[in-house]
């Protein structure tokens, strides 16, 4: 067991933690999740997959409420990819329709927790009304400042870099600038997430191993948790044991760990 966790065992015989104590002074800035397993989840309980997505709605809820509570400033959400349009057109249609019940439902509570919301990905390419729900509630929630909820909509990592390449081959062909001004600075500052901190955290549920195109450039140096978890399971507790398996872990970017020590 690790240190800083008490743990019991629930009804299926899984270790879960009830309590977990967490360093304040560690607390990632930016939390990074790929909410996986809403059709598997849905599919053990003999339903279609949108009864997992629906589920997985109120672990959004926990987690960002459970982030808030711990003084996360940033948690991205990876809530559709670009791949995911190759899905059954009856899934799809089903999760934009849940995207905009939920955006309306919720802008409320957002603003009573003080959490900003913003969108990265090719948001011109969801339906009109998913869009006209997302303006509204970014539009609403542009003044609060505790925390900022960002979700990946129509998102690829790939067609960020992409088009971040593109701005900058425009910018030198218009001679703004020059070869020797073309550096990791300028290419994240031409990112969808130019004004986002780097994730320091990056989650993923289900049990699988892989990042599925998201935030490819920005979690260079990000600390990786994997759980067997499924989404709509995710709880708070979950997300303390993954805060408390980052604040177990030596971030040294690149450096040793003695030069680490020593700047401590």
């Amino acid at each position: 067991m690790r240190a800083g966790q008490n743990t019991k065992e629930n009804l299926s015989g899984n270790r879960m933690s009830t309590v977990t104590t967490l360093d304040p002074n560690r607390i990632p800035k930016h939390i990074a999740v790929i909410m996986d397993g809403n059709g598997r989840w849905a599919k053990n309980q003999g339903k279609f997959r949108i009864f997992g997505h629906q589920h997985g709605v109120q672990s959004v809820k926990d987690i960002t409420e459970g982030a808030a509570e711990l003084g996360v400033e940033y948690l991205t959400l990876y809530a559709f990819s670009t791949e995911n349009w190759n899905r059954p057109k009856i899934e799809v249609n089903a999760l934009m329709t849940l995207l905009v019940k939920t955006i309306k439902k919720e802008t409320a509570t957002l603003m009573k927790n003080q959490i900003r919301l913003t969108t990265i990905g090719q948001i011109d390419t969801l339906p009109k009304d998913c869009q006209a729900e997302l303006n509204q509630a970014i539009e609403a929630t542009k003044d609060n400042t505790r925390m900022t909820l960002i979700l990946a909509l129509s998102y690829s990592a790939k067609w960020d870099i992409v088009n971040s390449v593109k701005k900058i081959a425009q910018q030198y062909k218009a001679g703004e600038i020059s070869i020797d001004d073309i550096n990791e600075d300028l290419i994240s500052g031409s990112l969808s997430t130019k004004k986002i901190p780097d994730p320091d955290l990056m989650i993923r549920t289900s049990g699988e191993h892989r990042l599925s195109n998201y935030l490819l450039w920005e979690m260079a140096y990000s600390e990786f948790y994997f759980t067997d978890v499924l989404w709509p399971d995710f709880r708070k507790a979950h997300l303390h044991e993954a805060i408390a398996n980052y604040q177990n872990r030596e971030r040294r970017f690149g450096k040793t760990g003695e030069q680490i020590s020593e700047a401590n």
